[in-house]
């Protein structure tokens, strides 16, 4: 298993350096607009980072679902995730103005209408909290939701209305 360590980068985001079980090093550094630069530390030089991409941020999300297997997965891991296999998790940023606003999980009824879960809202602050029917939606907050395809475009629409 990797060895993932993390450090905040103050004015600029927040670093992540992987060591692999073959003992490569590779760091990755997420800034606050979104972009993600990839660094390769030579096993030969400890202390030099070589950048190898730089990225926006939805280059970046479109490389992760290739790493983590959902445009393909070796055949190895079909049956390992099948049940899952129709299930997505998105970012979808709360903004001003949306129905939404002020209401909670609880009273849009958002599981029972849309058969999807927030599994986590991250404000703008970057306060993360796995939140509860209570949890009051709140402007710039970025939520983690995961269903099916359809289930999330219901849910996009249901926040923007912000009724059932």
């Amino acid at each position: 298993m990797a060895i993932i360590r993390e450090t905040d980068l103050p004015g600029i985001g927040r670093k992540f350096v992987v060591e692999t079980e073959e003992q490569d090093h590779v760091a990755i550094i997420v800034h606050e607009d979104g972009k993600r630069e990839l660094y390769h530390q030579p096993s030969d030089s400890p202390d030099d980072h070589e950048l190898v991409m730089s990225l926006h941020d939805h280059e970046a999300r479109q490389l992760a679902s290739i790493i983590g297997g959902m445009s393909y997965q070796p055949s190895a891991l079909e049956k390992a995730e099948l049940s899952i296999s129709k299930l997505t998790i998105e970012w979808h940023k709360l903004k001003s103005g949306m129905g939404c606003i002020g209401k909670t999980i609880g009273e849009l009824s958002i599981r029972e209408q849309t058969g999807t879960v927030i599994i986590a809202g991250i404000s703008a602050k970057q306060q993360q909290i796995i939140p509860g029917p209570d949890y009051v939606l709140q402007s710039e907050t970025t939520l983690v939701i995961a269903g099916e395809r359809n289930g999330i475009q219901l849910l996009k629409e249901l926040l923007e209305r912000g009724s059932g």
